[in-house]
Order: C-alpha cells, then structure tokens, then sequence
C-alpha cells in the first residue's frame, strides 16, 4: 500500500484550496468543488459576477463600511464559492442530487439553503466561517457535514 498517496478527501480538497486562488475578494479566499463519484462537476470561487468590477478593482465595501465578515451579505458585489460551484453545475448541465461539496470553509445560512435545495448529500470543509447557523438546517435536511484538517497544500514530485 502506498502511504504517501492522498486520500479522495485530501485530493479534493487540496484542489479547492487551489481553486480559491482565482478569488477576487480582498477578505477571503474560498473556493468549492462539486463532487459526484469521484468526479470533479464544478468548481466554483468567491467573486463578483461575470462582467462585474470585483474589489481587486474597486476596494472593498465591507472593509470601508466596517461591516463583519458574516454580516449583511447583500452589500457586498461577491458570489460565494459554493453558490459559484452550483451555478456552474445549472450551467454544463451536471446532476448534482447526491453530490459532495468540498469547500475550503464552511457555508453561510445563504448557501446552506442552496445547498440543501440542490439536494447536495455531504459537505466537507477545512476552516469556519463567521457563522455556524447552517448545522441546525444541515441536520434537520440530512445532509452530512463534517471539517477536515487542511491538506498539505505543497505538490510533491517524485522523480
């Protein structure tokens, strides 16, 4: 058996980590794959929207109104990682009932909802968000949710 092999959990979620590099958000950088049978459907990161100046062009709002991370969502210009990921899967046509979501933090109460209404089966994340009103709905919709240590984010090479 090979040890140095990573594990799917690992694998995945090392490539969401490299997803959220395309961020646009000066605060956070989040990015989120969907995942079904061990295929990759989307990818998704947080940003504004298509054809919209995003705070690496603009500054950021929250920032210069002093709102807190987790707060008055609407303010703000940016799509969340996983709303990005399941947009894209509505777009490219991928079934996404039954998925796993890995998203390198854990969702808002926003997302949560798509996430249950997309009929995702488990998310799996690495950090906390500012909120954690999502466990409750995550429980009462079945969908299993469970934090992971942050994978090695170096690429090993073997020669």
């Amino acid at each position: 058996m090979n040890q140095s092999r990573l594990s799917w959990d690992e694998y995945f979620m090392k490539m969401a980590f490299l997803v959220a590099e395309r961020s646009t958000c000066l605060r956070h950088h989040v990015g989120a794959l969907v995942v079904k049978e061990k295929k990759v459907l989307a990818t998704g990161y947080n940003g504004a929207g298509a054809g919209i100046k995003d705070c690496t062009e603009t500054g950021c709002i929250r920032d210069r109104l002093k709102i807190k991370s987790g707060e008055h969502q609407e303010i703000c210009s940016a799509i969340h990682a996983e709303q990005n990921a399941i947009i894209q899967c509505a777009l490219c046509g991928g079934q996404i009932s039954g998925a796993t979501l890995y998203c390198t933090h854990s969702p808002c109460i926003i997302c949560a909802k798509m996430i249950v209404n997309a009929e995702i089966s488990t998310v799996i994340c690495c950090r906390a968000y500012a909120e954690d009103a999502f466990l409750k709905l995550f429980e009462e919709a079945g969908i299993h949710y469970r934090s992971m240590p942050i994978p090695s984010l170096n690429i090993s090479q073997k020669a």
